[in-house]
């Protein structure tokens, strides 16, 4: 059976990638960017955007097995030109938010599409992306190996990328599976103070934690651009995650509910998540 990859250059895709082809799998991936580095030479790769469904037409031809990348504005077009192009099971990266009733918008349209296909499927919610920290804290810590962020004390549950990608990539070998949904999460509660320091000890040099208003903390991400100034107006507390909604708040007995770790990774892959040091480690670069 064949398995196509959307979003198989990003942070995540490339790494379902990478766990399907261990497996000994027939896979292809598409991407609006080829020839981005990250992706084995000989695989084959289409270039193609979810904007744009019919973009995807070529690389669905004879594909059985979908890893959908969210794009909630076509994705009924796609998952029904997945189906009409003989796709029986679909996996979608997903978020937590979803869980908690704060996505309403972004990640929830995708995965109502894909339920109201009657597809197999399978739908990923990881919590914390420690990947996400490359991109906030990257050029802060490189700069002056300084964090600067309103609450250290602020706790999280960062998931390593490739646990999300091991549990994406099992759902996507379950043949005949029933419908899931996984929350992925991390092996630990960790303030924000604590994440600086364990990158500090990655990189072998400190990290300091400058508690900074979220004000100034907004224009620090604002001027970073990308999708960290898109959301720095949620991760700082001052928008909700869906236009429309109310901003969530919750107290700490709710937030160590919400960030307390899951079994998933090791029900489902067999073994542990990795650790937010772990993780680090392989990052190092990321904030040198």
């Amino acid at each position: 059976m064949t398995t196509l990859v959307t979003g198989a250059t990003g942070k995540v895709g490339r790494h379902v990638v990478a766990e399907l082809r261990a497996a000994g799998e027939d896979v292809r991936a598409i991407s609006r960017s080829p020839e981005a580095p990250g992706l084995p030479s000989d695989l084959r790769v289409f270039r193609g955007d979810l904007a744009d469904p019919g973009s995807l037409r070529e690389a669905l031809a004879g594909v059985e097995r979908l890893y959908l990348y969210p794009h909630a504005p076509t994705a009924g077009e796609v998952v029904e030109l997945a189906r009409e192009s003989g796709v029986r099971r679909v996996v979608v990266l997903s978020s937590r938010a979803v869980s908690l009733g704060t996505d309403t918008d972004r990640h929830l349209p995708v995965e109502q599409a894909v339920e109201a296909s009657g597809l197999e499927y399978a739908f990923i919610r990881p919590n914390d992306f420690a990947a996400n920290k490359t991109d906030l804290w990257g050029p802060m810590i490189r700069k002056d190996r300084t964090v600067r962020f309103p609450d250290p004390d602020e706790i999280s549950n960062p998931v390593h990328e490739r646990d999300i990608a091991a549990v994406a990539a099992a759902a996507l070998l379950a043949d005949g599976a029933p419908p899931a949904v996984h929350e992925v999460t991390g092996p630990e509660i960790l303030t924000q103070r604590r994440q600086a320091e364990l990158i500090g000890e990655a990189i072998g040099a400190p990290v300091r934690f400058e508690p900074t208003p979220p004000e100034e903390t907004l224009r620090i991400l604002t001027a970073q651009g990308g999708w960290v100034a898109q959301m720095a107006p949620f991760l700082l507390g001052l928008a909700p995650y869906s236009e429309g909604e109310p901003i969530p708040s919750f107290s700490l007995e709710e937030l160590r509910e919400i960030w307390k770790p899951r079994s998933t990774v090791l029900d489902v892959t067999g073994r542990p998540p990795r650790s937010f040091l772990e993780w680090a480690r392989e990052h190092q670069a990321d904030f040198l």
